[in-house]
């Protein structure tokens, strides 16, 4: 994300703060001053999510997983930062999620959920008060991008021959079961239905080149399809690179004079 930031950015931020593992701040501090060194004009790489506070941050991005969403972004939307989420799926923890709207009322900031992998969000969201939805979604990865889930215990993913349904449920369940894998379908049920009316569907399919990501509506204002297939990320099998332009579109509409 760094390496794309560097590139769209015209003129470099006036602070940039780090919030990582206590056992990375050296690795993170090496990397920064050898490659990123010019993205900000200040740096800070840090442990402790008061300093990010006392810096005082126009925005706040998090995309460290679930339990970093668990760990911080409440204390930061106290504090009444804006913070874009890149780990929807964490917001299947109904009380997590509590904890959250509560704590943007209470320091008067926005949680912002980007469109992530999927697109035609902003229409779900426009529809979702206006009759009953019907929404179902569908996720189609290749066999490595589900290692190390519970699909692994499920079945012999190196030797799969054909498309085989991992999981099928509500949005709830495949956020909770998939939390690597299942964040598109945490958007679109946040989006449009719920998470419980949310139909979900996650795929390993041998011949898949890239992650599939569909969604299907059906409402009384309108009924529409979406299909996107998107290149894996190139450090992460299971996160599509989509991802990453699109919490990029998030920081960049902060920073440039359109909004689209």
């Amino acid at each position: 994300m760094l390496t794309l930031l560097k590139d769209v950015l015209e003129d470099p931020l006036e602070h940039l703060t780090i919030v990582c593992r206590p056992e990375y701040e050296s690795q993170v501090n090496q990397i920064m001053r050898e490659d990123f060194n010019d993205v900000a004009l200040e740096n800070s790489i840090t442990s402790n999510t008061e300093i990010l506070i006392n810096n005082k941050p126009n925005l706040v991005v998090e995309c460290a997983g679930h339990d970093a969403v668990t760990e911080h972004i409440a204390q930061v939307l106290s504090a009444g930062f804006d913070t874009v989420v890149a780990s929807v799926g964490a917001l299947a923890d109904a009380a997590l999620a509590d904890s959250l709207y509560d704590a943007a009322h209470k320091g008067k900031a926005r949680l912002i959920i980007p469109a992530g992998a999927i697109g035609g969000v902003d229409l779900l969201a426009s529809l979702k008060k206006h009759g009953k939805l019907d929404v179902s979604y569908r996720g189609i990865k290749p066999p490595a991008a589900w290692s190390g889930t519970l699909a692994a215990d499920l079945m012999d993913l190196d030797h799969l021959s054909e498309e085989t349904v991992i999981f099928s449920g509500s949005a709830r369940e495949a956020a909770s079961n998939y939390p690597k894998n299942a964040n598109v379908a945490a958007t679109i049920a946040l989006a449009g239905a719920g998470f419980e009316a949310t139909q979900t569907e996650l795929v390993a399919d041998p011949k898949a080149t890239g992650n599939i990501h569909e969604y299907s509506v059906d409402c009384p204002l309108a009924h529409y399809t979406f299909r996107v297939e998107s290149q894996p990320s190139s450090g992460n099998a299971k996160t599509s690179v989509t991802t990453v332009y699109s919490i990029m579109r998030e920081i960049t509409n902060r920073i440039g004079p359109i909004v689209i």
